[in-house]
């Protein structure tokens, strides 16, 4: 932990799951940009990448895996060689896979996964009230809702138009 940001975290709108996000990602990079130190911000947008060595990190790529073994055994295929490094294994994160899995809307399933990924990250916070972590899981939970934003608002029979034609 870097530092103790109790102006800026107390600043942040309170997020909820399946809410508009208050602001983009860009917004609230440029609301750390003048309070938290340039190594934090760095440290704060480069968090978002796939290829993190964390908690979330291991959680996000323990569930990828577990929807690969499914998807693979439905194929009946070898899911080894789809397999990225282990996160961690653990039983809850099966049951969240397959539960999703078996959900016959593909949306649905996505929303499925992304509560879970947000219960997750609720977990994470426990005892981060004002430092560099608390930030990390805001910008993880701003993404989640940003991306589902992008869903809601996109042009649905533009993009049905362009993926017939192509």
């Amino acid at each position: 932990m870097s530092g103790y940001y109790i102006y800026l975290i107390s600043s942040l709108p309170v997020l909820h799951f399946g809410t508009k996000p208050p602001f983009g990602m860009e917004k609230f990079f440029s609301m750390c940009a003048g309070l938290i130190s340039s190594d934090d911000l760095e440290a704060l947008k480069s968090s978002l990448k796939d290829d993190g060595e964390d908690r979330y990190h291991d959680f996000e790529t323990a569930l990828r895996n577990e929807l690969v073994k499914i998807r693979a055994q439905r194929k009946h295929l070898d899911a080894s060689k789809y397999l990225r490094r282990d996160g961690y294994a653990d039983g809850w994160i099966s049951h969240i896979a397959s539960g999703a899995y078996r959900n016959p809307s593909v949306i649905d399933r996505e929303k499925m996964l992304d509560l879970d990924r947000w219960r997750f990250l609720d977990e994470l916070s426990i005892g981060h009230y004002f430092d560099m972590d608390i930030l990390m899981i805001y910008a993880r939970k701003l993404s989640i809702l940003e991306k589902w934003e992008r869903v809601r608002t996109a042009d649905a029979p533009k993009l049905l138009e362009e993926a017939l034609t192509a």
